[in-house]
């Protein structure tokens, strides 16, 4: 038997339910070529096996396959344009009980900068937030809600002051602003969406899914939006179909159902 690469993409959706088939495969294939030579493993097949018996290197791979980067407050001028534009319009269509999804949420520091945003606009008690991930290592980091001063750097100081509480040289979000978001493991490539969403927020992650797979998720998110919903995307991707899908561009990274 040859163990090549499209043996290990079968093998790893198999054991993982993961489709490496959706990702830009070039790339994928240098990460996983580097973490495989990196643990000194000989070949896929000796892969396969270790992430067969070793959990913990089976979540080590999840985690590493799933790109973990992530930061409060990313592209800061993109979250004023919300702050500022989209919120009081969100506001305008739907009320102050908005529906809001953060798609593949990583580390929590996405929905979290959502809801102390928000916080500026309506009571807390007023915000609740699905945040979803296919990692469960992400979501675990998540749900402590503890992080690194590099990691929280953006977060503007009242915001940082109010909701944070310095613990030697880690810092650990209120449990005010923990308690209004929702945590759920998801796979954007094969499980449900969620339906009548005001705002669904999915932020540099597409960049590393295949055009067809890009296109496909765009069309559910289009589909999981309420009207006059929005998507708010990443600094580095654009949907360049976004016509043809239905889309209405509000802004280079906003785009909004009719």
């Amino acid at each position: 038997m040859t163990y090549d690469y499209e043996w290990f993409k079968k093998q790893v959706l198999a054991i993982t339910t993961i489709n490496l088939d959706k990702y830009k495969e070039k790339q994928m294939k240098r990460r996983i070529d580097t973490l495989i030579s990196k643990h000194k493993v000989d070949g896929y097949d000796s892969f396969v096996e270790l992430i067969k018996k070793d959990k913990d290197m089976l979540n080590t791979f999840i985690a590493y396959l799933t790109i973990n980067v992530s930061e409060f407050f990313r592209n800061k001028e993109q979250w004023e344009l919300m702050d500022k534009n989209m919120v009081p319009t969100l506001i305008s269509n739907f009320g102050k009980k908005l529906k809001i999804w953060s798609a593949a949420c990583s580390t929590g520091d996405e929905p979290y900068t959502i809801v102390m945003m928000l916080s500026k606009h309506m009571p807390l008690n007023q915000i609740q937030v699905l945040a979803t991930d296919i990692d469960v290592t992400a979501i675990a980091k998540a749900k402590a809600g503890i992080y690194e001063e590099k990691e929280i750097s953006n977060v503007p100081e009242d915001l940082k002051k109010k909701y944070f509480t310095k613990d030697g040289h880690l810092y650990k979000i209120s449990d005010e602003i923990k308690s209004r978001v929702t945590f759920k493991k998801a796979d954007l490539l094969k499980d449900p969406y969620p339906t009548d969403y005001h705002l669904i927020v999915c932020r540099n992650v597409m960049i590393y899914f295949t055009e067809e797979a890009k296109d496909e998720i765009y069309r559910k998110f289009y589909a999981a939006l309420s009207s006059k919903g929005m998507l708010f995307i990443g600094s580095t991707e654009q949907i360049i179909n976004y016509k043809e899908i239905g889309f209405e561009r509000a802004n280079s990274f906003y785009y909004g159902k009719p």
